[in-house]
C-alpha cells in the first residue's frame, strides 16, 4: 500500500487549459502579438509560465523583455479569471476523499506558480487535507527536476518506495523517474497514452478510480 500520492495539478486534478489559453491570449493581445487556438496550448503548458510564454510568442520575439511583459499582463488577468472555466476532472474529488479516508497522504507538485497553485487547490478542494501544495518557487528547479518531490516526501515523512507520483505528461513521468518513485500516467489530461508510454510511465490509468488498486485500495 502506498502511503503518499503526489499529484500534478494542470491536466491531472484540474482541466485548466481554457483559462490558461484565454489568459495567455490576453497577454499576447496586450503586447501586440498574435493569439493561438485553445488546443495549441495543450502543447505549450507543462514547464511553468516562463516556458509557456516562450512557446506562445513568435520565435523572433522570445526576448527576456517580452517574456517579462507577458508575465505582467498574464498574472493580472489569470489571477482574476483562473476559475472561470477550470473544473476538476470527473471522479477526482471522490478519489481524493477515498485516499484520505484510507489514510493515504495526498500532495500537489506543480510547475504552476505557487500563488496560483494554492488558490486553485483552496477553491476546488477546500476539504482535502493535503500534506503539501507546492508550485513553482524562486530558487527551486521546476519539474522534471526531482527537488519538489523530495521536498514533499520530507514533509510527509514518507520514503520513495511508499510514494506514487501521478501526472499527465512526459514532464511528470520524467520527474518521477528522476526522483526514483513509481509513476502513473493519466490519459484524461493534456497529452495522451503515447507520450506517457514513451516517457516511461510505470502505469497508465484511464479513470481516477483506477489509481486506487495501485495504492492497495479496492476500487
Amino acid at each position: 500500500m502506498k502511503r503518499l500520492v503526489i499529484f500534478d495539478l494542470d491536466g491531472t486534478l484540474l482541466n485548466t487549459i481554457a483559462d490558461l489559453a484565454m489568459s495567455t491570449n490576453y497577454a499576447l493581445r496586450c503586447c501586440g502579438f498574435p493569439e493561438h487556438e485553445v488546443q495549441e496550448y495543450l502543447y505549450f503548458v507543462g514547464n511553468g509560465i516562463t516556458k509557456l510564454f516562450e512557446r506562445a510568442l513568435p520565435e523572433a520575439s522570445r526576448s527576456t523583455e517580452n517574456i517579462a511583459r507577458m508575465r505582467t499582463c498574464f498574472l493580472e488577468y489569470y489571477t482574476e479569471h483562473n476559475t472561470d472555466c477550470t473544473r476538476p476532472y470527473d471522479g477526482i474529488a471522490q478519489l481524493l476523499a477515498t485516499l484520505s479516508a484510507h489514510g493515504v497522504k495526498v500532495a500537489v507538485a506543480s510547475n504552476k506558480y505557487q500563488a496560483g497553485t494554492e488558490k486553485l487547490i483552496r477553491y476546488f478542494f477546500p476539504e482535502v487535507p493535503f500534506v503539501a501544495v507546492l508550485g513553482q518557487r524562486e530558487g527551486v528547479p521546476v519539474k522534471p527536476a526531482p527537488d519538489i518531490v523530495y521536498n514533499i516526501m520530507q514533509r510527509a515523512g514518507v520514503e520513495k518506495a511508499d510514494t506514487l507520483y501521478v501526472g499527465d505528461s512526459d514532464v511528470d513521468m520524467c520527474t518521477a523517474r528522476a526522483a526514483g518513485v513509481e509513476s502513473a500516467g493519466v490519459t484524461w489530461g493534456f497529452r495522451g497514452r503515447d507520450e506517457l508510454s514513451r516517457a516511461g510511465a510505470c502505469h497508465l490509468v484511464d479513470t481516477p478510480d483506477a489509481l486506487l488498486p495501485l495504492c492497495g485500495i479496492e476500487a
